[in-house]
């Protein structure tokens, strides 16, 4: 586990594209997929938005396999973890680095807007669903997640 830099541009937009396209294209439609994983992205704004937030990376033999992200207001925007290296504890590092990173900013909550697949994975790190957001537009098209909230309780870790 270490942050993010930006070099690390290409391999967290691999881990993004392949987690989506491979992983989550179980709970959405191919329309649905495309659109939020386009073919190509721009790494220049990619990477602004990566170093923008408090952005954490994964990474075995070298190689990132996963990031995940906090901003300033408690926004744990990201987490994807590439498919090759899936169900071997990368989410659950990822997300207790962003916990650590929000009790340093003093914050009492996090809050993220998680796709269907992942759902399960935040229940399983404490994250509560507030609500079902069923208008959630993106390129055009409605990819249905929910609003999921996590009470920072400083004497246990995720």
């Amino acid at each position: 586990m270490r942050a993010y830099v930006p070099d690390d541009a290409e391999a967290t937009w691999e881990s993004y594209f392949r987690a989506i396209r491979d992983t989550a294209s179980k709970d959405y439609s191919p329309a649905q997929i495309a659109a939020w994983a386009p073919a190509s992205a721009d790494l220049v704004e990619w990477n602004e938005r990566r170093s923008a937030a408090h952005t954490f990376v994964a990474v075995v033999d070298e190689r990132v396999v996963g990031f995940s992200d906090v901003t300033d207001d408690g926004l744990l925007d990201m987490l994807f973890v590439h498919p090759d290296a899936g169900g071997r504890g990368a989410a659950r590092a990822l997300v207790g680095a962003v916990v650590a990173k929000a009790r340093e900013l003093g914050l009492a909550e996090l809050h993220t807007h998680a796709s269907r697949t992942a759902r399960p994975a935040f229940e399983r790190l404490g994250f509560e669903v507030e609500r079902a957001n069923d208008q959630n537009w993106i390129r055009g098209e409605n990819l249905p997640n929910y609003d999921m909230r996590l009470t920072l309780d400083y004497g246990v870790s995720p």
